[in-house]
């Protein structure tokens, strides 16, 4: 995969980060191939999931690292330059497109940049309802979360694009934007978007996807109507359904650690 030249793209372009919490790559890979991605599909640079490997076994984890630009290495041999670095001596994954900084986060990184944060959350670590459901959200300028953005509610992806949508259209003039947007479907539990299904599994794990997938356009639109956006879209770890004994995430199992990853420009409606 080419590197994007991030490093001249602040300033220019919004940019935003589609986390898809606790999506396995088997999983992604098979909505897509099933036709259930359409919208997916058309973000994927060469029409397919990259492998990588994410630094965190859980949201919390993955989000902190994330977020001080440690996103999912490509799965292969190398040294693989990253999109984003907070500065430090002896980084052998700081290239020449790198945006690197020297603040300790992104969100403060790009804040200090003139753009506008905004955390549309999803899982209980974004909820803001306890010290540590604070802690990532407290990134951010402008924060959401409520139990309709949550796992209980098989619609919480189409109320989570309409939130982002939202926040983009209230930003004035040629402010930039820095979303992160943590989907909640794809975490347990997943069984209710397949009716009579009563236990979650990478069937009931693909059904949620679709959901996400079906609520993109609502972003998408709201993205493309500001300018060009640097998107990256990715599961923050994978989880288990049984395999080899193992149920959940925050495990050192590959179905965990091995994530679906892509990056692109996804350009103004000006271009069109």
């Amino acid at each position: 995969m080419t590197a994007l030249p991030v490093r001249d793209l602040i300033g220019t372009h919004d940019v935003v980060l589609v986390t898809l919490d606790s999506l396995r790559l088997d999983v992604a890979r098979a909505a897509l191939d099933a036709g259930d991605t359409p919208n997916l599909a058309r973000l994927l640079p060469g029409g397919t999931w990259e492998a990588r490997h994410t630094p965190g076994s859980f949201t919390y984890a993955a989000h902190h690292a994330f977020l001080s630009g440690f996103l999912p290495t490509p799965a292969r041999p190398g040294r693989h330059p990253r999109l984003f670095a907070a500065a430090f001596e002896g980084s052998v994954s700081t290239g020449p497109h790198t945006f690197v900084f020297p603040e300790a986060t992104l969100p403060a990184a790009l804040a200090a940049r003139g753009y506008h944060t905004v955390c549309v959350g999803g899982v209980g670590f974004f909820n803001g309802r306890t010290a540590l459901g604070s802690v990532l959200p407290s990134l951010f300028h402008e924060r959401h979360w409520s139990p309709a953005l949550g796992v209980q509610h098989t619609d919480s992806a189409a109320a989570q694009t309409r939130v982002a949508a939202r926040a983009l259209q209230r930003l004035l003039g040629d402010r930039r934007a820095f979303l992160l947007l943590n989907f909640a479907a794809t975490h347990a539990p997943t069984h209710p978007y397949l009716p009579g299904h009563h236990r979650d599994s990478a069937r009931t794990q693909q059904a949620a996807l679709a959901s996400v997938d079906a609520a993109l356009p609502t972003l998408l639109a709201a993205l493309q109507a500001r300018g060009d956006t640097l998107l990256v879209v990715c599961a923050d770890h994978g989880t288990c359904f049984g395999d080899d004994g193992y149920w959940g995430h925050r495990v050192a199992h590959p179905c965990v650690w091995t994530v679906p990853y892509a990056e692109t420009i996804l350009p103004g409606a000006h271009h069109d």
